[in-house]
């Protein structure tokens, strides 16, 4: 997407041609802070290696909730809502010249994603850490047998349809981008990595911890780059000053990502 095609353009019928720069500094920001995120996560996970027995966990929940509920990825759950302002910012750019992988990109992301919401039992495991902490006998036995079901759903089904999902979204959108040619080759390789590296699910063992802690980190630079374009692009159209580009991220006169 060219510079002139980002300038808002008077003759034009506003109710045709929606103008995106808001979206696309949402996304941008979101873009940001899920790398912050990431990273706040990690340190958390090194700091606190979360429990992985139910009564361990219930015990953190009961002596520190906030803790027991980043340790259940309580922070990626907001890093996925984040994601989904990224997707959105994503159909914006790539929509008009891409529109069918557009459409595939995002109804796939939505649903991977809703299917991880829904999956996550930080909270239902902080709700019957609660009752535990009164519980006796076989209520507390019950108690605890809800939340070893509840850990195992978690890694289930709905996680690996969330996992495989957004592999494949990320190379939908690096499809479009290649198809429209609206971003630069450092942001299509970046995504295409890190969606290679999540096709492996992050469940299969230590193979699959390994694979999934690295494609964290092609995402985290893909987002950079993705944020920057993004700003770039709201800059022109804006009719500010645009920020130079990268030496070897133009392959054409498009601003790339």
């Amino acid at each position: 997407m060219s510079p002139t095609e980002f300038r808002a353009d008077p003759a034009r019928d506003p109710s045709s041609a929606p103008d995106p720069t808001g979206l696309l500094r949402v996304g941008a920001w979101a873009a940001i802070a899920s790398v912050a995120l990431i990273v706040v996560q990690i340190a958390v996970f090194a700091a606190w290696p979360p429990p992985e027995r139910v009564p361990e966990i219930f015990e953190l929940m009961q002596r520190n909730p906030a803790l027991g509920i980043l340790s259940l990825d309580g922070l990626y759950i907001v890093n996925n809502l984040l994601v989904v302002l990224m997707y959105l910012a994503l159909a914006a750019t790539l929509a008009r010249r891409a529109p069918s992988l557009t459409a595939i990109a995002l109804t796939f992301g939505v649903i991977g994603i809703a299917s991880y919401m829904a999956s996550n039992p930080a909270f239902e495991l902080l709700v019957l850490a609660g009752r535990a902490a009164q519980a006796t006998g076989d209520a507390a036995a019950s108690l605890e047998a809800g939340g070893e079901a509840l850990l195992a759903s978690w890694r289930g089904t709905a996680f690996l349809v969330y996992y495989e999902l957004g592999a494949i979204v990320l190379l939908i959108w690096v499809a479009a981008m290649v198809r429209t040619g609206v971003y630069g080759r450092a942001t299509i390789a970046w995504l295409l990595a890190s969606g290679i590296l999540m096709l492996v699910p992050s469940t299969a063992g230590t193979v699959g911890l390994v694979f999934g802690v690295a494609s964290l980190v092609p995402w985290s630079v893909a987002c950079i780059l993705l944020a920057r374009h993004w700003l770039r692009l709201v800059r022109t159209a804006s009719g500010g000053p645009v920020a130079p580009r990268d030496t070897g991220e133009d392959s054409s006169s498009a601003p790339h990502g």
